[in-house]
């Protein structure tokens, strides 16, 4: 019998160490191929609940937040870019790359997730596009209708999702729930509600986690 495995993803579209997560964590699946059923959720997480209407300029943020300098903020700019490139997430990192509020986002991936793991996935997908290579603002409805329209999905079931609130509550809830069973930074990938891989690991790490899951069964 064919072994099934849970797999929650808790990550922040803002989050670019989670594009690359993603990444790895899906090439690694295609490796396994057929030896297990997936069944991956995607998680809240919010990095920056409060930035404000508009966000804020990315370099600067990381440079105050971290206290590190433009130097240090191009050498991580490259690996990050790097790193992405070799699992197929495109990254188009700049100085005038900006930091955008997600919480509707986490709103409309929730939304998707009714619909099914193969519709969230690819809106998860659409939006880290979005946030880490086009640099549009998720915090704007227009942007992410057309994410949703991106990712194959009902552009106007999206606008209405987000136009009427829908899920605000689903997502805090959430968020709360993995803030309470100690996630702190992401991504943070949970097999089975008891084994953890943390960071945007490359699929080499992923693959070795979710084989030995998988040789349990």
């Amino acid at each position: 019998m064919m072994k099934s495995i849970k797999i929650d993803f808790v990550s922040d579209v803002a989050c670019p160490w989670c594009a690359v997560g993603l990444g790895g964590l899906l090439e690694a699946i295609e490796r396994i191929g057929p030896a297990a059923e997936f069944r991956i959720a995607m998680q809240p997480f919010e990095l920056n609940p409060d930035m404000p209407k508009g966000g804020q300029n990315t370099g600067e943020r990381l440079m105050k937040k971290y206290g590190f300098d433009y130097k240090r903020l191009q050498e991580n700019r490259k690996v990050i870019a790097q790193r992405a490139a070799a699992v197929d997430m495109p990254m188009n990192q700049t100085d005038d790359s900006r930091s955008y509020n997600t919480f509707d986002a986490h709103r409309l991936l929730y939304w998707a997730g009714t619909l099914g793991q193969a519709e969230q996935l690819a809106l998860k997908r659409s939006l880290l596009k979005t946030y880490h290579f086009d640099n549009l603002d998720t915090g704007e409805t227009a942007v992410l209708v057309k994410a949703a329209q991106d990712a194959g999905l009902d552009g106007d079931a999206a606008r209405e999702t987000l136009e009427a609130g829908r899920y605000a509550d689903e997502v805090r809830a959430e968020q709360a729930k993995w803030r309470q069973l100690g996630i702190t930074s992401v991504p943070s990938v949970i097999i089975d509600d008891k084994y953890l891989v943390s960071g945007g690991q490359p699929p080499e790490v992923f693959e070795q986690a979710l084989r030995q899951v998988a040789a349990e069964g």
